[in-house]
């Protein structure tokens, strides 16, 4: 029997917040069946092994004002365990001074940095430091500050690939990990020549090709890349090369320069580090037409700024010096403050080693670091988001089991994995490799397997970031628990091994901050985005952002956060928003014990919406032989619905259900309401502090909270009615 909403199909959407009920569901209790069948069992975890939240790059004013007793209790009180350090030097193109203490590889004081391992005084804030030699136009995940040196206009400037993927580092011929730089003419543009100023290292044999689809950064699998009829090169001598590409102009968007073998010549570094010996290097690209007497024209956007025509690379060299060093008005806080403020709760934290843009040496460093310190680490996260950064599947592989040799000569017994996706939806493709294969992650996996070393991935993770920032209909609801469970039956299919677990290190709605964020939308999703990952077998998962932050700039001029709260300017907490509660509801209701194993069954409603939407989702777990509990998330926007909970076994032919005291504690739409200050301020009856609030976050919320606590007596046939809009937990005892 499916029991049908009377809210009309337009409710399914976010609407202004000044509610007025539509209709009281009208029909019977309907039924959450708990499968409890030892067998079908989904999962078993631990909490505070398991349920965290993530801490990121931010203002060193942050740092200063979050981490002190007073707000750490209220950043505490949301339930959450475990903690993740964040790498973002990686998504702006830098390179990580874990440690500003350390030494340069040039005697003069430049190269490759390797942070102290010696535990001196305490480090409070740590820095990323621009790369001289990137060839990205723009980065990805974070602020756009930088530009690509390959169409800067200056030809004292070059772009130069990360010498860890050339030979001398991975073993392997050059011709395994092409490296290649792109440009992006923004529209088709008539092109038959290209003129290519390289430095040194330069590219012995190399082709110049052109894109027959879309996008080839984007959409990797809609056209192919095609050499131009003269753009193989196999006899390459550096300096300034012009090549004709075609006898007539042809109209191309996207070129790609693929390079295959070295001339192993020294960059302006000197030779006295082979990394400055290998790889590529290019000064500057042109594009165009060339008119039979040979004269070129060119017409590419030369400019030292994001002006500039687009160009993006497969690697960078992470070569720097001092006077790179980029903003120091956002930081990662130093490890000592991290692990000495209680925000880690002391318990085992995931810490990240910067792997795109550093040196196995400085990650070894890192590592030797924190255990002369014994600070305790629970996983070593590897990278963060190379498909972000366009880097093929073996290149990243080859990276990573370098990495994994340098740092488990530091500690045998580390846990490392990644790569840290993005937060997507299906499978990550790239370009094809040789035999056709499009998967990143069948060909990560692959390479670690013909190495032999898939025993250094200890765990796979990824970041869960499943709407599209500023387009999140209420009906996105329904789509979670299929998109969590289906991205995590991806990777598996992609050859995960099923014992090797699954962590989201990074999750929230979208990857931007919007109003969605502080309505009671977001506090639901929570719920059924914890409750579903848990039942798909997730073995770790952090809620991103940990510490309060200031409101950032959402979509059409509206607030958004990544956090549980507002603050003021002082970043005094001002009002915990519907994440923070339901935090609370799963962390300190649904589970009560953090250090207890919960095991967790199957739970499905007959409530569905008539388009094959289920209204209503649940989650059951057991602690111990006799406690059960249920969380139940009632998507439906405007009708309370009442529900019975039968638990069955196979191995018994009459099913179960509460008996005795059950507690119920409720969050919804009657505890928790977000008012825009567009409505916010036709109230005349607000007090000075709500007024504060909306001055400082464009809105304020109320009620705002606490959740409700009740208790009733449970027997067979007992109904619990869940409010529209609401998570709802029941913990009891099954009867007899």
């Amino acid at each position: 029997m499916t029991c049908l909403s009377r809210a009309p199909l337009i409710n399914r959407f976010i609407l202004p917040v000044v509610i007025i009920p539509i209709a009281a569901a009208a029909c019977a209790a309907q039924t959450i069946d708990v499968d409890i069948t030892p067998s079908h069992e989904t999962n078993r975890f631990v909490p505070n092994q398991t349920l965290g939240a993530g801490i990121d790059r931010i203002s060193t004013e942050a740092i200063d004002k979050d981490l002190v007793p007073a707000t750490l209790q209220r950043v505490f009180a949301a339930g959450w365990q475990p903690v993740t350090f964040r790498q973002n030097t990686e998504l702006a193109v830098q390179a990580w001074h874990w440690n500003p203490n350390g030494t340069w590889s040039d005697a003069s004081g430049k190269g490759y940095f390797t942070g102290s391992s010696e535990p001196k005084e305490a480090i409070r804030y740590t820095y990323g430091y621009d790369l001289p030699h990137r060839g990205f136009t723009r980065n990805d995940g974070t602020d756009n500050s930088g530009f690509s040196r390959l169409s800067d206009g200056d030809l004292n400037t070059y772009w130069k690939s990360n010498p860890y993927l050339a030979e001398r580092f991975t073993g392997e011929k050059d011709s395994l990990h092409p490296q290649w730089v792109v440009v992006d003419l923004s529209q088709p543009q008539q092109i038959d020549a290209l003129r290519i100023r390289w430095a040194d290292p330069f590219a012995a044999e190399f082709l110049v090709q052109f894109w027959t689809g879309d996008d080839p950064i984007h959409l990797p699998t809609r056209g192919i890349w095609q050499t131009f009829p003269n753009g193989a090169v196999h006899d390459g001598k550096g300096g300034t090369q012009t090549l004709r590409l075609s006898q007539e102009p042809q109209p191309v968007r996207f070129v790609r320069i693929w390079m295959t073998a070295s001339s192993n010549t020294c960059d302006t570094h000197g030779a006295a580090d082979p990394r400055n010996c290998v790889g590529y290097a290019i000064r500057e690209l042109y594009l165009g037409t060339m008119n039979p007497e040979g004269e070129f024209a060119d017409i590419v956007r030369h400019t030292p700024d994001q002006e500039q025509t687009t160009t993006y690379c497969s690697s960078v060299d992470p070569w720097h010096a001092p006077e790179d060093l980029g903003s120091t008005k956002q930081a990662h806080m130093g490890f000592d403050l991290f692990f000495s403020s209680g925000v880690t709760r002391g318990l085992p934290a995931v810490v990240p080693v910067a792997v795109l843009y550093d040196t196995p040496e400085n990650a070894a460093a890192e590592m030797a670091y924190l255990e002369k310190r014994h600070y305790p680490v629970s996983y070593v996260e590897i990278g963060e988001e190379a498909d972000g950064q366009y880097m093929l599947p073996e290149d990243y592989a080859a990276l990573y089991v370098e990495w994994a040799t340098a740092l488990h000569r530091v500690d045998p017994s580390l846990k490392l994995g990644g790569p840290s996706f993005q937060g997507v939806n299906r499978d990550i493709e790239t370009w094809p490799d040789q035999t056709g294969e499009v998967s990143w992650t069948v060909r990560f996996l692959k390479y670690l397997r013909a190495h032999n070393r898939l025993n250094d991935l200890a765990f796979f993770s990824f970041e869960h970031y499943p709407y599209e920032p500023c387009r999140i209909p209420w009906g996105s609801l329904y789509d979670e628990p299929e998109l969590i469970g289906h991205i995590m039956q991806t990777w598996r299919d992609d050859g995960v091994p099923h014992d090797i677990p699954m962590l989201i290190t990074e999750s929230n709605l979208s990857s931007a901050a919007s109003e969605t964020s502080l309505d009671l939308f977001s506090g639901l999703w929570l719920a059924d985005y914890v409750g579903s990952f848990l039942n798909n077998g997730g073995k770790g998962l952090y809620f991103f952002h940990y510490l309060p932050l200031q409101m950032e700039h959402g979509c059409n001029d509206s607030p958004g956060t990544f956090g549980f709260f507002t603050v003021d300017a002082n970043y005094q907490v001002q009002q915990p928003l519907a994440q923070f509660f339901a935090s609370q509801l799963i962390n300190s209701e649904w589970i009560r014990s953090p250090q207890s194993e919960y095991r967790m069954f199957p739970a499905k409603s007959d409530l569905g919406d008539g388009a094959g939407h289920a209204l209503i989702t649940a989650y059951a777990l057991r602690g111990g032989e006799q406690d059960w509990s249920v969380m139940i998330v009632n998507r439906d926007q405007f009708t309370a619905h009442r529900v019975r909970l039968q638990f069955t076994d196979d191995d018994r032919r009459v099913p179960r259900s509460f008996e005795g005291q059950v507690a119920i504690s409720t969050f919804g739409r009657e505890q928790y309401q977000w008012h825009p200050a567009t409505t916010a301020f036709m109230a005349h009856s607000l007090q000075a502090a709500q007024r504060s609030v909306i001055e400082n976050t464009k809105g304020y919320a109320d009620p705002d909270g606490p959740i409700v606590n009740t208790n009733v007596a449970a027997a067979p046939g007992t109904s619990y009615k869940i409010p529209a809009a609401s998570i709802v937990v029941l913990r009891g005892k099954l009867g007899r």
